[in-house]
Formats: structure tokens, C-alpha cells, sequence
């Protein structure tokens, strides 16, 4: 979409031209909409628990822009058939994005559906934000600190999952943390100095961190060590379970990379992972971050510093 005109709607204050993780709109001075749209196919077996994450996935671009979602479209792209069988997947496949939005609050009121020989499923967003409090990836400063809100490594534990490689049950802890909602870290960091956020989804960890250094004119530099990874996930990059969308990741980021460590092959290949409802990293200012990953590990949530923003241009990511 770079190459359309974005045009000159004075209301539109975040658009499609500045690689944010959703579009925001004025309504009046002290209101305005947050919008965004994700589907995905299964990446689990289980149709209520690929209903929970595909919810849980679409509402989280929402949250990075420090947004409250509100209401929902729900998208579906299903098999034209009469079997009950079928019918009960697809049933299930709502009834676990229902039960996601929910927990947020966030009305599904319509939808849309399909027939595809593949199944597709998620959900066109809208939330609620002030336009003198929207979150944005491009207002990281030097000196902040870098706080991560989820362990990386689901795009090599789903992969695993498909070849048969790893069992549901040890997929679980990466299930735990697709299905779980960036809603309270998001409304904790509003309360805190914070300058931008963005969500760890398809492109990776370090493909995320490079539109934040670009859209702020910073560098970013990642402590390797602070780094956790979810259970399984080093063996399975080790493995060789590598995703499509990591390599393409990696083909398009490691330029922007100085890796100034040697680190295990398996390690660094993670850091290009897609993720699928992935945390979000949270650029505040330093004062703030020790006592916001106070309050988010109180929550339980498995919150760690990563870096800092510093002053520079070229590498735009440090590691």
C-alpha cells in the first residue's frame, strides 16, 4: 500500500502510511476510532481454542495503539458443506472467538462469511481511544527502556505442531500465551511515561523493532541475554521446524541487524519468528520501566527489559 496516495483527511490521525498496527480516526476533539482487520488459517487442532487465538490475535492491534475495543465483525471462510460434523467445527470456531471478546468487553454485532475449501477465521475490530493518548510505533526515544510482554517462539512450536513433531500438550504454553489478551498491559503502560508501542506479530521480534527504529529515528538495542523463549521452542528451531514467514522475515531484517554476539543459531533464528498473538514491546521512558514491570509480573504476566533506545541511524537494530 506504499505506493497509494493517502490523501489529506485531516481526521485521519494514524493512516496506512506509517506501518502502525491499526488506523485511527477522529470523531471530535476528545474521541476517535481505532480500526483493524486479521484472519489467519488453523494453527491449532482444536476449533474453540483456534476461535480463542484468532480473537485474541485481532484485538491486540488494537491494544498496541493503547485503545479499548468496543465492538467486532467476525470473517469466515468455511467449506460449503451440509455435514453436522462441519457445521459443529465452525460452531465451535465462534464460540471461542466469543468467548475471547468477551473477556475484552468487545461486541461481536455482525459478520461475514465465505465458502473456501480453506478455513479462515478472525475479526474486523473497532475501539475507543483519546486522540491525546494513541499509543504509535514511531515515538520511541533515546534513553527509553524496552519491555516485552510475551516469551517468542510460536511460529516454530505451530510449525512443529503441523509435522507432527510435538503433541498438543507440549504446544500448551504457546496456546496459553496466543489466547492470552495484551488488554491489561496495554491499559497498565497508559499510566506510565510511555512513547510507543507496537504488537510482536507476523514479522518477528526484529522486524517489529526495525518499524519502531525507523518511524522514530532511533536504534534499538536487544540484550540477547534478557530474551525468554516459550517451552519448546529452542528445540524446535534447532529442528529445523522453520516457518515460510521466518525466513522471508529474516531475508528482509537481518540487513538492519549488527548482531554484535555470537549467538546459538537456534537463538537468533527465533528472533525472526512470526509470531501469532504475540506481546507487545512497550518503549518507556526510564523512570517508568522498573515500576511497570513491577505491576505487569504482579499480573503474572512474563514481562522482561530487552534493550533501550539510543541515538542513531545505521544499525537501526543492535543485538
Amino acid at each position: 500500500m506504499g505506493k497509494l496516495p493517502c490523501g489529506d483527511n485531516p481526521n485521519v490521525l494514524v493512516g496506512y502510511d506509517k506501518a502502525d498496527d491499526a488506523g485511527v480516526y477522529r470523531v471530535s476533539d476528545d474521541l476517535a476510532i481505532v480500526q483493524t482487520v486479521d484472519f489467519f488459517t488453523p494453527i491449532v487442532d482444536d476449533p474453540f481454542t483456534f476461535g480463542q487465538i484468532a480473537a485474541a490475535n485481532s484485538l491486540s492491534d488494537i491494544y498496541a495503539m493503547g485503545g479499548q475495543a468496543i465492538s467486532a465483525l467476525s470473517l469466515v471462510a468455511f467449506p460449503e458443506s451440509a455435514d453436522c460434523a462441519n457445521a459443529s467445527v465452525l460452531e465451535q470456531i465462534l464460540l471461542g472467538g466469543l468467548d475471547k471478546m468477551s473477556e475484552a468487553g468487545c461486541a461481536i454485532i455482525g459478520g461475514h462469511s465465505v465458502a473456501d475449501s480453506e478455513i479462515k477465521f478472525g475479526y474486523a475490530v473497532t475501539g475507543t481511544i483519546s486522540p491525546k493518548k494513541i499509543f504509535t510505533n514511531s515515538g520511541a526515544r533515546p534513553g527509553d527502556s524496552l519491555i516485552l510482554t510475551k516469551r517468542l517462539g510460536t511460529g516454530v512450536l505451530t510449525t512443529a505442531l503441523k509435522r507432527g513433531a510435538i503433541s498438543e500438550a507440549e504446544l500448551q504454553p504457546a496456546v496459553d500465551s496466543m489466547r492470552m489478551l495484551n488488554k491489561k498491559a496495554s491499559e497498565i503502560a497508559g499510566r506510565f511515561p510511555t512513547h510507543a508501542v507496537t504488537d510482536i506479530t507476523g514479522f518477528g521480534l526484529l522486524g517489529h523493532a526495525r518499524e519502531m527504529a525507523i518511524g522514530s529515528g532511533v536504534t534499538l538495542e536487544i540484550e540477547s541475554y534478557t530474551l525468554d523463549f516459550l517451552p519448546g521452542a529452542l528445540d524446535a528451531a534447532r529442528a529445523g521446524h522453520i516457518p515460510g514467514g521466518l525466513t522471508r522475515n529474516r531475508e528482509f531484517v537481518e540487513s538492519s541487524v549488527d548482531m554484535c554476539v555470537q549467538l546459538p543459531p537456534e537463538k537468533e533464528t527465533l528472533l525472526y519468528d512470526p509470531q501469532t498473538s504475540g506481546g507487545l514491546l512497550i518503549s518507556v521512558d526510564s523512570s517508568g520501566s522498573r515500576p511497570l514491570l513491577v505491576i505487569l509480573r504482579d499480573l503474572g504476566l512474563p514481562v522482561a527489559v530487552i534493550g533501550r533506545v539510543i541515538t542513531g541511524s545505521k544499525p537501526i537494530i543492535v543485538v
